[in-house]
């Protein structure tokens, strides 16, 4: 009887309210799912870093925060990874941004070029790191070819030259996923705001930043994002190559992270989590703000 009345009501209702029925039908699994596994979790982490540990679980307020703060190791690995972040994310943008330009011209080779910037997205992280010891290690093939030059053998991980090796990693692993990306999005730039752009004979300069990087503008930003979420995980490299405790210009935030995990200081790995977190998210709404302004006028 519940049956054939809940299917009367199913019945009576009208188009429009059966169709935003099925729509919530289909997405209550993809729903269910991003509260069960992201959202849960994430208050989860903010219990935690407002307790003192999980076995007394009394509420301390924002000692943990000033705790993690106060942290000299935390502070070295925060300002480690948003140097990092700073130097590599904006070489990857523009280098990025400069082949995809040098790809649309007419340039022999042009398919050798994308398979070669294409090539490391193929490569295994440990391969990767395997290629980069043998060429920076002190005995590497770097150094052999440089004390041909005259030039002093140099332990780059253990140096102040460590952080130039990750971004080169950096720039290597992720120059051709965005270079295809920019490629894209010029290639969907209208052709008859190109026909007037030369009609009022406007240089290459003024066709590239004022029509062509105009309505790229979402996807320097998408670029930008997902470079900076790359940059966080560059971890996964040093970490295979330096271990838990690299030479201080290497220690990151996911080291400070994987090494308070390993002690089991939840309420310490909880509040720095959420540090990083609002700080990431702040960036993006920079990023954010920065986009509707230069390109709201090519969205209108």
């Amino acid at each position: 009887m519940l049956k054939r009345i809940q299917i009367k009501k199913i019945k009576n209702l009208s188009a429009n309210q059966r169709k935003s029925l099925l729509t919530w039908l289909f997405l209550a699994p993809s729903l269910l799912g991003v509260l069960l596994f992201y959202v849960a979790p994430f208050f989860v982490v903010i219990y935690y870093s407002l307790i003192n540990n999980p076995i007394q679980k009394r509420f301390v307020g924002f000692t943990n925060f000033i705790n993690v703060w106060n942290n000299e190791a935390f502070k070295m690995a925060g300002r480690n990874s948003l140097i990092f972040s700073f130097i590599a994310v904006p070489l990857a943008v523009l280098l990025s941004l400069f082949l995809a330009a040098v790809m649309e011209s007419r340039i022999p080779g042009k398919s050798y070029f994308r398979t070669f910037f294409l090539s490391p997205l193929m490569v295994p992280t440990a391969s990767i790191v395997l290629i980069w010891q043998v060429l920076f290690h002190y005995n590497g093939l770097v150094n052999n070819v440089l004390m041909k030059f005259g030039f002093i053998k140099t332990d780059w991980l253990k140096s102040d030259y460590a952080p130039v090796v990750i971004v080169i990693l950096f720039l290597w692993k992720n120059l051709g996923y965005n270079m295809i990306l920019f490629m894209a999005a010029l290639s969907s730039i209208p052709k008859d705001l190109m026909e007037v752009a030369a009609l009022e004979h406007a240089n290459k300069f003024q066709v590239f930043w004022y029509v062509k990087l105009r309505y790229m503008s979402s996807t320097v930003l998408f670029v930008t994002i997902m470079s900076v979420i790359n940059s966080f995980k560059v971890f996964r490299e040093v970490y295979l190559m330096t271990g838990d405790y690299p030479y201080d210009s290497l220690y990151i935030l996911q080291h400070f992270m994987n090494n308070t995990f390993a002690s089991l200081d939840y309420q310490k790995l909880s509040a720095a989590a959420i540090i990083m977190f609002i700080v990431v998210t702040f960036l993006v709404l920079i990023m954010f703000r920065v986009e509707n302004f230069y390109g709201k006028d090519v969205e209108g």
